[in-house]
């Protein structure tokens, strides 16, 4: 990917932390810094009543629903409609230092861990774009189909380095190396990673402790 340089004129009257207008073209071949970037939040399993989160920066959802989430997951799935980056830099930060986990705000009582994982990747020029963002759609609506995804988050790449990060938080390893081996879409792994160069996986544990 050749990223075009930044429009400066365009850079300093757009307020970076409004919404940006979000397409296949403003992913691959971004002209600013872009600090507002929402969640990909599941939607809830039927039944579950959606939480009213007065927020000015509103998350986006899902068309498929959770078959269903536990309570302290509804717990971190209100808070993750604050989710944000803390730098346009991201992409190269270390992870725990990257996005607000400090300002999601859980209740005392309640105490759990989470896994979470994070790609980090360049996007190769000339790459098919379109058909990169269909099968990670398609692969999305599913794993939230199969259950256990709380949210996905994904970037636009670095203009200057092309570097870019995505993330996405499960309830457990379990539902994620579940919805690996049993999405039909997962078989389109090669294809999502081949507009991508120097794919790094990186795992984590994110966690609340009870009176914190």
């Amino acid at each position: 990917m050749i990223p075009r340089k930044t429009n400066l004129l365009e850079a300093l009257q757009r307020d970076p932390h409004q919404p940006p207008a979000l397409d296949s073209e403003s992913f691959t071949n971004p002209t600013s810094a872009t600090l507002y970037l929402p969640p990909l939040l599941s939607s809830l399993p039927p039944g579950v009543e959606v939480p009213v989160i007065q927020s000015d920066r509103p998350p986006l959802v899902t068309k498929t629903r959770l078959p269903d989430i536990d309570p302290v997951s509804l717990s971190l799935h209100k808070a993750l409609h604050y989710f944000r980056p803390l730098s346009s830099e991201y992409a190269s930060l270390p992870y725990a230092g990257a996005f607000n986990w400090l300002a999601l705000d859980l209740p005392l009582e309640e105490e759990r861990e989470w896994y979470a994982v994070a790609f980090r990747s360049k996007r190769k020029a000339g790459s098919d774009s379109d058909a990169l963002y269909e099968a990670d759609r398609l692969a999305h609506e599913e794993a939230v189909s199969n259950g256990g995804l709380i949210m996905y988050w994904y970037g636009v790449p670095d203009p200057q380095t092309g570097l870019n990060l995505a993330t996405c938080i499960w309830q457990s390893r379990t539902c994620s190396c579940c919805n690996f081996t049993t999405t039909p879409h997962s078989s389109d792994e090669p294809r999502r990673f081949k507009g991508k160069q120097g794919i790094q996986v990186e795992e984590f544990s994110v966690g609340v402790e009870a009176g914190w």
